[in-house]
């Protein structure tokens, strides 16, 4: 279907309580930093009426990443919710995910389809994980990427500034 402007959504990835608040399994200390900057785009989200997808974690308790990482996210805690400050609204699409990518066996593909939707403003955490393995599956499924860099946020500095660079010079999404 040929449209004149693009339809655009924005991502939350993993702003959860086991990856954000402090003394959590897989604390992210800058992912706090970000809160604010994010909080920002949904509310702007918002007021232009687009949708507002959450692309959360959520493990069984005997997940196989748990063999390389601290059990997290399990599905039922509290700690797979996502932060207060960031709660989804009632009628959010939650889109739950195992993997790095918010489309590897998720619906999320699907949901986009349904809602029409052509571009993508990908916020969350990890800069080097899940926003980097979501916003390469989108460019190959053709939908724009865009990135704020200051709505991303990784465990080291090292790693968020790697995980900028190959987007913006190897996927090629605007990074903000």
């Amino acid at each position: 279907m040929e449209r004149n402007k693009p339809n655009k959504a924005l991502l939350i990835i993993d702003m959860l309580r086991d990856f954000i608040e402090e003394g959590s399994p897989q604390e992210i200390p800058a992912g706090r930093w970000i809160i604010e900057n994010i909080a920002g785009e949904i509310r702007y989200a918002r007021e232009k009426n687009r949708p507002v997808i959450y692309l959360c974690d959520r493990h069984e308790p005997d997940d196989p990443e748990f063999e390389a990482t601290p059990p997290h996210a399990v599905r039922g805690t509290p700690g797979a919710e996502v932060i207060e400050a960031l709660a989804p609204r009632a009628g959010d699409p939650v889109v739950e995910k195992t993997g790095f990518s918010g489309f590897f066996h998720t619906r999320l593909e699907e949901l986009l389809d349904e809602l029409e939707i052509d571009d993508l403003l990908i916020c969350g955490v990890l800069t080097n994980v899940g926003v980097l393995y979501t916003a390469m599956d989108a460019m190959q499924r053709g939908f724009g990427v865009i990135v704020p860099e200051t709505c991303v946020a990784a465990l080291t500095e090292e790693d968020h500034k790697f995980a900028l660079r190959q987007m913006t010079s190897v996927l090629k999404p605007i990074v903000r």
